[in-house]
């Protein structure tokens, strides 16, 4: 079943250069974006915030459904995966704009029960400029059945070129969680990531990995003309995850071997 939704939302914002470099500061790198630098792959996601007052936030912490994404009757959210296009460098210290589409809001049953998806489609311009074009998989769930079996993730590919272990502390989820303004409680709340979405531990961002990974495509191929990226599994903060790389592909192993996040990067001629 589609669902009808607003035509769009547009946001301004000015890129502050001092936002990007606490978040390089929170990844353990040098602090060396100033006014005027090009900004990494997806640090656009430390901007355009979606303020809300508390009584407009639902259970979770997200804003409540019902403006831009429809009220598809499930409480859990996820972000699935997205992809990118990149057309020209967002600068930091610039004015830029966002406007964001509702490309698709439908409902489908899955092996789990009902599900909810939702893609956003944002075009960001600088100058006038399309910088960059993103589309955004969500995924929303009924609440979690303490009976029923847990899904087995798929196994992840163990023939890569190269590979990094990465750890992530509470405190990286809260200042994540703190600088792209994401009030999901799955991220710093142990008690409700457990006790109400049934998770082990708190849950790393999705976007927080697809960071990592684009900056090591970044690193590994060259600047990026495009790249994709989907979730396969959650992956908890008490947990090292294995960033890897095979040519253009690159993935998240778990540390019991399964698949957390596959993604695919297409480098700029």
């Amino acid at each position: 079943m589609k669902h009808a939704h607003p035509a769009t939302e547009t946001r301004e914002d000015m890129m502050d250069p001092a936002r990007a470099a606490a978040f390089q500061v929170a990844l353990g790198q040098p602090a060396d974006i100033g006014a005027g630098a090009p900004l990494p792959p997806f640090f656009h996601q430390l901007y355009f915030w979606s303020p809300h007052p508390p009584e407009a936030l639902g259970r979770d912490g997200h804003p409540k459904v019902g403006g831009l994404i429809p009220d598809l009757g499930l409480p859990r959210r996820m972000w699935a995966g997205g992809r990118l296009g990149f057309a020209a460098p967002l600068r930091a210290g610039s004015p830029a704009e966002r406007r964001t589409v509702v490309e698709k809001a439908e409902h489908k049953h899955g092996r789990s029960g009902p599900l909810g998806f939702v893609t956003l489609r944002h075009e960001i311009r600088q100058a006038g400029e399309v910088c960059l074009t993103e589309w955004q998989d969500l995924v929303y769930r009924q609440d979690p059945d303490a009976s029923a079996p847990r899904p087995v993730p798929p196994v992840a590919r163990t023939d890569e070129t190269e590979s990094r272990e990465v750890g992530f502390t509470s405190t990286l989820l809260f200042r994540y969680s703190a600088l792209t303004f994401n009030g999901h409680r799955i991220h710093y709340d142990l008690d409700y990531a457990r006790d109400v979405e049934g998770y082990a531990g708190l849950v790393v961002h999705g976007p927080l990995l697809a960071q990592h990974l684009m900056l090591m495509a970044e690193e590994l191929v060259g600047p990026l003309a495009q790249f994709s990226f989907r979730a396969a599994s959650p992956l908890m903060h008490f947990e090292t995850a294995t960033l890897c790389r095979h040519g253009t592909d690159l993935w998240v192993r778990g540390p019991d071997g399964r698949s957390v996040m596959e993604a695919n990067a297409v480098p700029a001629l």
